[in-house]
């Protein structure tokens, strides 16, 4: 298995199957173009691969902020519901981690829903931390 970064239209339409576990609202026919206006800001997308098949994917952003600094933020981070305990989510998440050097930032951060218990679980054995509440209001 390997991880690599989403470029082509068609490489970003194999990951639907995948992200529409985490983001069941996004329909496929509107996927590649959300992706696309999401990159003018600079949104990234990566997955990884079991041959041409996607096991993962990871929607992430690098900015910078006063509260942090230069950092990476992970929008999006799923691992196919049928090959989750297999290594494949630490494999994604570790990527992430090295990428977040790579591209100089000092902090890695993501909001997970309320109700994703396993996903709080994986995030906590793997040294990520509780470090604030998010609180939203849809308009």
């Amino acid at each position: 298995m390997n991880v690599k970064r989403i470029r082509t239209n068609r490489q970003i339409q194999a990951c639907f199957s995948v992200i529409r576990q985490l983001r069941p609202h996004v329909t496929e026919a509107d996927f590649v173009v959300r992706v696309r206006r999401q990159e003018e800001t600079g949104f990234c997308l990566a997955g990884v691969f079991n041959g041409r098949v996607v096991c993962a994917v990871a929607g992430y952003r690098v900015s910078e902020c006063l509260s942090r600094g230069r950092n990476l933020y992970v929008d999006d981070l799923v691992t196919d519901e049928h090959r989750r305990s297999q290594g494949i989510g630490k494999l994604m998440l570790d990527w992430l981690i090295a990428e977040a050097r790579r591209q100089k930032c000092n902090h890695l951060a993501l909001d997970s829903g309320v109700q994703r218990f396993g996903a709080h679980r994986f995030y906590l054995r793997h040294g990520m931390n509780i470090t604030a509440h998010h609180f939203a209001l849809d308009l």
